[in-house]
Formats: structure tokens, C-alpha cells, sequence
């Protein structure tokens, strides 16, 4: 049986839906009972409170020969707290760690940890990442991702659990929120986006391909002890991600030119220096490791994949249409 962590999340919801249709025993750590809700068909949930170093796991691991751990605090554009890194902190390392170290201590046989390609960095000027580039963590949410990959594998040497990690660049797909939702929303508005002079590149991943690649992960003896990139095909640049929305959801693609530096120095005076350097910024990923040791392919387009998120996103405007 496979425990997977934030199995209600935007990752988890695909990878359960992954993991069932391969016909695998699926349990989801959940924070409390689920009174309204009913549990996906085959899904078996068990409540384990909030994720701390303290969360009491004994239940959830029983039986269990396989973790992924999902669930984390995940980036926050504007965060509020005095101590940021020491809010990551507790539960991207310490909750983390202590899983790990409960589920060695359960006699299971491999830990999957969902981690970030920001662990890498937050830019590419010549090359793309690979897993051999030597780790540049920016922020905090970053640095609390490579810190727990460290204390996974100081876990593994001691306790012979087999880790694996999975370094993933911007998921979209249906269910998707933060800043990709902010910019299908602004062009499903028809919003003008001053992006036509941006010439970069970035590589995305979408969230079914994601879930097959952790489901790959799973047991696969190659895949034990190391860590893998994982991006889709395509790397696309801003503007054509903004078109390639507009051709999904069937209305014109308002683009303006606009010199970047300028966006970026703007940006910078609202307090939005980061979102605006990921826009006119490249980030590509090289995910040949995963693709020659474990023969995984993404199997979802680009295209498809937006025109997969249009369909999610015009359904969700016609359902709050429908309450207002």
C-alpha cells in the first residue's frame, strides 16, 4: 500500500487518480476526518492532524511499503510571517524529516519527496538545469527544500530507507492556482499583458505528467537513492504561453511591448520584483536522467494540457456564475 501526503492537493488529487487507475492500494494522510466529503472511490483516508515534527504517523505507515510526500507550505508570493525560512522550516524540514524518519522505523521500503526545481535556482542563462548543477536555493521556501532533501538522505544512510526526489518546475493543469491561475484569468479577461518583448524560455510540466513520472518512482529499483528533474517537452516563452492560453480558451491573446527592464523595475516598486523576474526570466530544465533510467515520457502536451485547463477553467467560471 502507498501513503501519499497532500493527497487533496493539486498534485495529490492527479497522482491518487494516477495510482488507482494503475490498480495500486492508495491510503491519504488528510489533516481531519472527512465529514462531508466522500473519499475518492478506492481511496482510503486516515487523519494525522497538522504536519509538524510532532504528527503521530503510527497508523497512517501501517502496512505501508511506500511514502510520497507531498504536502509542504508551499511559496508564498507575499509572505507575512516575522520569520519566514523558520515557518518553511518546521514543516518542508523538520515534519518532513520526522515522516521520514517514522517510516523508516515502519520498515518502509521507499520515501518519494516532491521537492522544487527552485532548489537548483531561479534562473537559466546558457544551459538548463540538471541534476549534476551544484544546488543555489534564492528563498527561503527554496532553501527549506534543500535542506530536507539533506536530511532525507542523511536519513537514508543511516537508515537503509530508499529515497528518491523529484525536482519539479512550474505544474499546471486542471486544479491549478497561484500565479498560473492569475494569468489564465487575465487573459480569459481579455486584460492587455505587456509581454510581447520578453524573449525567454521555461519549461512547465504538466500535473498528469508529473504524476506518472512519481508513479514511476515508486518501484522502480533505478530509481532508488537518486534525484531527478522533471520537466515536459516544450520550453515556451512568456508570450507564446500567453497565446498558446488564448488559442485554448478561444479569445484573442492581448499582448503590448513593453521593454522588460522597465516591467522588472516597476514590479519592484509594487512589491512584485519576483513574480515579474520568473515572467521575463528563463528557466529550463533537462530531464533526460529520469527519461533514460526509468523510461518516462511526458505523455500530455502542451496543447493538450491547456486545452485539458481551458475546459477546467470554463467549467469553474460557469459553476460560480451559476451560485452568484
Amino acid at each position: 500500500m502507498i501513503l501519499v501526503t497532500g493527497a487533496g492537493g493539486f498534485v495529490g488529487t492527479a497522482l491518487c487518480g494516477q495510482l488507482r487507475r494503475q490498480g495500486k492500494a492508495v491510503r491519504a494522510a488528510i489533516r481531519a476526518p472527512m465529514q462531508k466529503r466522500v473519499p475518492p472511490d478506492g481511496i482510503e483516508t486516515v487523519a494525522v492532524g497538522d504536519l509538524a515534527a510532532a504528527t503521530g504517523w503510527g497508523a497512517a505507515l501501517d502496512g505501508i511499503d511506500c511514502v510520497i510526500h507531498l504536502a509542504a507550505r508551499t511559496h508564498v508570493m507575499r509572505d507575512t510571517a516575522a520569520d519566514p525560512l523558520a515557518e518553511y522550516r518546521h514543516i518542508n524540514v523538520d515534519a518532513a524529516a520526522a515522516l521520514a524518519r517514522a517510516a523508516a522505523a515502519a520498515r518502509v521500503r521507499r520515501f518519494v519527496f516532491l521537492s522544487s526545481i527552485k532548489v537548483n535556482g531561479e534562473r537559466t542563462v546558457k544551459q538548463p538545469f540538471t541534476e549534476d548543477d551544484a544546488p543555489h536555493p534564492e528563498d527561503a521556501y527554496a532553501v527549506s527544500k534543500w535542506e530536507a532533501e539533506q536530511a532525507l538522505w542523511k536519513i537514508a544512510a543511516a537508515s537503509g530507507i530508499e529515497v528518491v526526489v523529484l525536482r519539479a518546475p512550474l505544474v499546471y493543469g486542471p486544479g491549478v492556482k497561484g500565479n498560473f491561475l492569475t494569468l489564465l484569468r487575465a487573459v480569459a479577461r481579455g486584460t492587455p499583458l505587456p509581454f510581447a518583448s520578453i524573449h525567454n524560455k521555461r519549461s512547465l510540466l504538466h500535473v498528469g505528467n508529473l504524476a506518472a513520472a512519481i508513479a514511476r518512482c515508486i518501484d522502480d529499483p533505478a530509481a532508488a537513492g537518486k534525484t531527478f528533474l522533471v520537466a515536459d517537452d516544450e520550453g515556451i516563452s512568456t508570450p507564446e504561453l500567453v497565446r498558446a492560453i488564448a488559442t485554448a480558451l478561444d479569445v484573442p491573446a492581448r499582448l503590448l511591448p513593453f521593454p522588460p527592464a522597465l516591467l522588472r523595475a516597476a514590479a519592484a516598486l509594487l512589491g512584485r520584483g519576483g513574480a515579474m523576474a520568473r515572467l521575463t526570466g528563463s528557466l529550463q530544465v533537462d530531464s533526460g536522467r529520469i527519461r533514460r533510467e526509468l523510461g518516462w515520457r511526458p505523455e500530455c502536451t502542451l496543447a493538450q494540457g491547456l486545452a485539458q485547463t481551458a475546459r477546467w477553467y470554463h467549467a469553474q467560471v460557469g459553476a460560480s456564475s451559476s451560485t452568484e
